[in-house]
């Protein structure tokens, strides 16, 4: 061979691939091997190829002999960055997977790096290789869709289940709290003792109800009255527990917190007897007896240090020339606190109070009164009933600036009103108080004795009281009033307005007094006979109240029609229609008729509903029983939501704009929501 062909071949070797025969792979070549020892950090590339670009675009295929940049299987900084990023990816991908990881050496070079052609060379290895690699990467795809579609699929299930299932809900809630249920004997149109409280735990407050029932004999001059209070679930109007008395129940209030009583507790009050029972079974928890109780039960701050509040009541004999007694009762176990302190009270007429005030010194007062009212501090009573002084405790002390307000004489009394007409009643002027709640929570009672008064004196004068000096802040005066007054926002001036009504020669008119100045806001006349219901208020998302009172067809003032009187005593020949009206300050010249009926209601009352922003409205009506000379007392319940969604616009005047405003009411009051007091 001459030199040139010896130089051709020796070039034509150094060219070749290590581990190469020709164009193939598998082939061995020790020149190449020998020589790579003293190659440079290119040639350690080349050596390393099998393990550094293992599966790469088919590079250790057979055939696959592609040069790049000047030398087969060189690999460039591009393409070993990608395979560092993918690398990284397979290693996050194995451990979310939970599977262990081969590297790539170990795929690469077997147990001979050499990469033979044998059952663990490179040849046996590259389709594999390719074929885990294309599983990793669908792995980790899945896992990434899995990632994105599992989020989504729970944020669309809970899109559709607040759509469709949470209204649904409610709307079932809605018809659950629409029922009637005859308890008992009517006793004529005399308001039952009613209470509201929430006994069972399902945040809807509950009805608490006196009632008188006939007890079954062989003869009827043989049957007997049994009196009992009974709690009615107002979810259902299921009973939920009924407690038998000897005597009629003639207060019932709830809400007061024992130490040793997680559920609330009720008191049920008799002529002569108070009983606490367990709100949530009707159990006795402990009674006590007094005689001629004539008040409900007053919440005191604790006086004893037992951490419970205490209770005040007034007792009044039948016989005018006694006194009236004020007594105290530990509200933990139901013992007397001394004895009664009785007072001598000049005056005639009806019982006021007893109410607490809490001056703004912080010190507690009793207002109480026979025709007139008259203050006493809660120290006094506590010092005449014990014959002592009591101890160091801030809520028995006295506030200055009201002891100077006494008479020169040796009165223990300060006079908050004497005058010749007789009070008809005293209520703080506060949200909710006159709806029948009855309730002895401290909250509730905190905020009522610390607020100014409305005052009902002769029958037809209204008048405001500022707290803090006695004196009258405004005076109104109509024709007779024949109910409490309603408390609620009219305007928006943040003084709570009065709703008050009065009948008389067949007709009963409606006024709304401001709460800040006495004068008239609203006024309308209707249809009606004399008619003692409360009416009812409740504050709305608006920051408005709506007014919630009966009454018969409305007098409008654009129809010319005599009026017709009806003589007291006297029965239409037809039967009665008495309907619930809604009223909106919004809309003034609309109402809303939320049902009729031809039944006596003689109280009502008001529970608002936290989670569905709904009310609930009670009615306890009389109604007249097929064949008896009795009537059957009836309890209705029914979502305010529910009857405004299905009420009947009723305008109060007769042309187009009262029209074109009763349409525009519609819409609005079917978008009420409601809020607490």
């Amino acid at each position: 061979m001459s030199r040139g062909e010896t130089m051709a071949a020796a070039l034509s070797r150094a060219l070749k691939l290590p581990g190469k025969k020709g164009s193939e792979l598998g082939e061995y070549d020790p020149l190449t091997q020998a020589d790579s020892d003293d190659e440079s950090e290119e040639d350690d590339l080349v050596l390393n190829y099998p393990r550094n670009g293992l599966g790469r675009d088919g590079c250790l295929a057979p055939a696959s002999s592609k040069p790049r940049n000047g030398r087969l299987g060189r690999l460039d900084g591009a393409r070993d960055d990608e395979d560092e990023e993918e690398e990284d990816d397979d290693l996050w991908t194995d451990r979310v997977s939970g599977k262990p990881r081969r590297s790539r050496d170990d795929l690469g070079n077997g147990e001979d790096r050499g990469g033979g052609a044998g059952p663990s060379g490179a040849a046996g290895l590259g389709p594999h290789s390719s074929e885990a690699e294309e599983k990793r990467k669908r792995a980790k795809n899945a896992i990434r869709s899995a990632f994105f579609l599992v989020p989504l699929a729970c944020a669309m299930l809970i899109v559709l289940l607040c759509a469709f299932l949470v209204p649904c809900q409610k709307a079932e809630l809605e018809k659950k709290l629409r029922w009637e249920r005859a308890l008992g004997d009517a006793g004529g149109v005399t308001p039952p003792a009613l209470a509201l409280w929430d006994v069972d735990g399902d945040l809807v407050e509950d009805v608490l109800l006196g009632v008188t029932e006939w007890a079954n004999g062989t003869h009827a001059t043989q049957r007997s009255k049994v009196y009992s209070a009974v709690a009615v679930c107002a979810a259902s109007g299921r009973v939920l527990w009924r407690e038998v008395l000897n005597e009629p129940v003639m207060f019932l209030q709830c809400g007061l917190q024992l130490s040793t009583q997680p559920s609330p507790v009720c008191l049920v009050i008799g002529k002569s007897n108070l009983m606490a029972v367990d709100g949530a079974t009707g159990r006795k928890l402990w009674s006590v007896g007094l005689r001629n109780i004539e008040s409900q039960a007053v919440l005191l701050p604790d006086i004893q240090g037992d951490s419970v509040p205490d209770l005040l009541l007034a007792t009044l004999p039948a016989d005018e020339t006694l006194d009236l007694s004020l007594t105290l009762i530990s509200g933990q176990t139901g013992k007397k606190i001394g004895r009664p302190v009785p007072f001598s009270l000049k005056g005639q007429g009806k019982l006021i109070g007893p109410l607490l005030h809490e001056t703004q010194q912080g010190a507690h007062y009793i207002l109480f009164g026979l025709g007139n009212v008259q203050a006493i501090s809660l120290q006094d009573i506590y010092v005449r009933a014990l014959a002592k002084m009591p101890e160091t405790r801030f809520v028995l002390r006295k506030d200055m600036s009201w002891e100077n307000m006494k008479n020169a004489t040796s009165s223990p009394f300060i006079s908050i009103y004497s005058g010749s007409e007789r009070v008809e009643f005293l209520l703080p002027l506060v949200a909710g108080f006159g709806n029948n709640r009855n309730s002895l929570d401290a909250v509730s009672n905190l905020n009522s004795t610390r607020s100014d008064w409305v005052l009902f004196y002769g029958a037809s004068t209204l008048s405001v009281l500022r707290q803090r000096d006695l004196h009258k802040q405004w005076t109104f005066s109509n024709a007779s009033i024949h109910s409490k007054p309603a408390l609620g926002h009219f305007n928006s001036d943040g003084v709570l307005d009065l709703f008050v009504q009065h009948s008389a020669n067949g007709v009963m008119t409606a006024l709304i007094i401001s709460g800040a100045s006495g004068t008239p806001l609203w006024k309308a006349e209707f249809v009606c006979p004399r008619l003692v219901l409360e009416a009812s208020a409740i504050s709305t998302s608006t920051g408005q109240s709506v007014f919630l009172f009966w009454a018969s067809e409305p007098i409008r003032a654009q129809r010319n029609v005599p009026r017709t009187t009806m003589a007291p005593g006297v029965a239409a020949a037809e039967p009665l229609i008495r309907k619930l009206f809604l009223l909106h300050p919004a809309h003034p010249a609309a109402l809303l008729q939320l049902s009729s009926t031809t039944d006596t209601a003689v109280t009502s009352a008001v529970s608002y509903l936290e989670y569905l922003k709904d009310a609930t409205y009670i009615t306890v009506s009389s109604r007249p029983t097929t064949g008896s000379e009795t009537s059957a007392q009836i309890v209705d319940s029914t979502s305010l939501r529910a009857a405004i969604r299905s009420g009947q616009i009723v305008p109060l005047g007769e042309n187009q704009e009262t029209e074109a405003a009763g349409k525009v009411a519609a819409a609005f009051f079917r978008r009420l929501s409601f809020k607490p007091q």
